[in-house]
């Protein structure tokens, strides 16, 4: 949710309306029940959960950010918008206290990328409390609907709700720093207009849906005053590995385009919840990312155009999107052209996508529980892309989510993936460059 479309009061009786903003509509015309546009998030604390304090805990978190209490409102078939309805409660407690069992975790994880909360049902997330028999602490999984929020969005409620747990309010985080001007762009990497190359085929097998991998590694490390960050050596690496991935397949070499999301919020209580960032495209020509590419040059130019892109203003989708969900024809009609104008681009559509939330910004101390010792995040990866790469950083350990359509890969090519982009990684460090 952002602030271009502020809620409504309306008359007496009557709930508040948001008219859902460009990323809320373009998500929900394109939604598919095979792969649904979840984020999962799991947060792991050392302790265990009081059921009540927590429940009571998320219900005053949820009052605190009322953007939170949204339901998709019921339309006519000549409607030119969808809305969302601001509640004034929850119609159902997001909270989930499953039994403790043998296996709980990976269920909860499998349900995260299967089965979206509803939009018709405010909040559109759900918590599941995870505990196992011998096994110490809990895990809390979070499934978000993308149509509503964003997973930084999402971590902000979490975080209000830790800090009423415990009765310890956290630091208030910093803004994310940005230049005050856009710097020159750099030469860009690949041709606006050219087509980028796909995720190669693996071996996909029968079932539709998403599946994923949740990997812990070293941060990268970096020479002091390096001219780059840990989001650009993320960035090369992702690079590289499709790049290596796609020979491998023995497809033929293309510009490779990666989306990146920039979020320029405030991580405060204040936070605007919704979907806040914006996204961007890296590109990369192919010569860039050869075998036997050089790895420091190769960081300052992705240092250059990221640094270049996140200073630049723009639209959240861009100003074409933004022309897409204008309301001159029911939200249905415009639902269908945009599902047909979404296959119709999918060649042209960036490669993969990169989403870098950084050292996660609040503590998560819930008290007596523990703070987050582990934080997982993981971006939908719905064809075209098929393939995203999602990380956050926890006590000095990065956090990777490896998510992909099973359409496209199997688990076994998942692994691969994950094993390319450790080995290329860990070549953006000092030691190495």
């Amino acid at each position: 949710m952002t602030a271009t479309h502020p809620a409504r009061p309306l008359a007496a009786g009557r709930l508040p309306r948001v008219p859902f903003p460009v990323v809320d509509e373009v998500d929900r015309h394109c939604a598919q029940e095979a792969e649904p546009s979840t984020i999962h998030i799991e947060v792991h604390l050392p302790g265990r959960l009081e059921e009540d304090r927590l429940r009571a805990a998320f219900a005053a978190s949820l009052a605190r950010h009322p953007r939170a209490l949204m339901r998709e409102r019921p339309r006519g078939p000549f409607a030119r918008r969808y809305e969302w309805e601001l509640t004034d409660a929850p119609d159902r407690d997001p909270v989930g206290f499953p039994p403790p069992a043998p296996g709980a975790l990976d269920r909860a994880r499998a349900e995260s990328l299967t089965a979206a909360p509803p939009l018709a049902l405010s909040p559109p997330l759900r918590v599941t409390v995870v505990e196992e028999p011998g096994r110490e602490g809990c895990v809390l999984v979070f499934t978000v609907h993308h149509t509503a929020m964003d997973g930084p969005a999402c971590l902000r409620l979490a975080a209000t709700a830790a800090e009423i747990y415990s009765g310890r309010p956290a630091p208030v985080p910093a803004a994310p720093a940005r230049p005050a001007t856009a710097p020159e762009p750099p030469r860009p990497g690949s041709r606006a207009l050219a087509r980028p190359a796909r995720v190669a085929a693996g071996t996909p097998g029968q079932v539709p849906g998403n599946s994923q991998l949740l990997v812990e590694l070293p941060v990268p490390r970096r020479e002091s005053g390096a001219p780059y960050t840990v989001n650009d050596q993320l960035m090369v690496a992702t690079a590289l590995t499709v790049a290596d991935w796609n020979r491998r397949q023995g497809t033929p070499e293309r510009p490779l385009r990666i989306t990146m999301p920039v979020d320029d919020r405030d991580r405060g209580p204040g936070m605007p919840i919704g979907n806040g960032t914006r996204l961007v495209e890296v590109g990369f020509a192919p010569a860039e990312v050869a075998p036997g590419a050089d790895i420091p040059v190769l960081l300052r130019l992705t240092a250059q155009r990221t640094r270049a892109l996140k200073a630049l203003p723009r639209p959240q989708l861009g100003r074409s999107v933004s022309l897409l969900t204008t309301p001159l024809l029911p939200v249905a009609a415009r639902a269908a052209y945009t599902r047909g104008l979404r296959v119709l681009a999918g060649p042209w559509t960036s490669t993969t996508l990169l989403s870098n939330v950084g050292r996660i910004p609040y503590p998560l101390d819930f008290g007596d529980a523990g703070s987050s010792t582990a934080l997982w995040i993981s971006a939908p990866a719905r064809l075209p892309r098929g393939l995203t790469f999602t990380t956050a950083s926890t006590g000095g350990r990065l956090h990777l989510a490896l998510r992909w359509s099973r359409t496209l890969l199997g688990d076994e090519d998942g692994r691969e993936l994950l094993g390319l982009f450790t080995r290329h990684l860990a070549a953006t460090s000092p030691e190495t460059v």
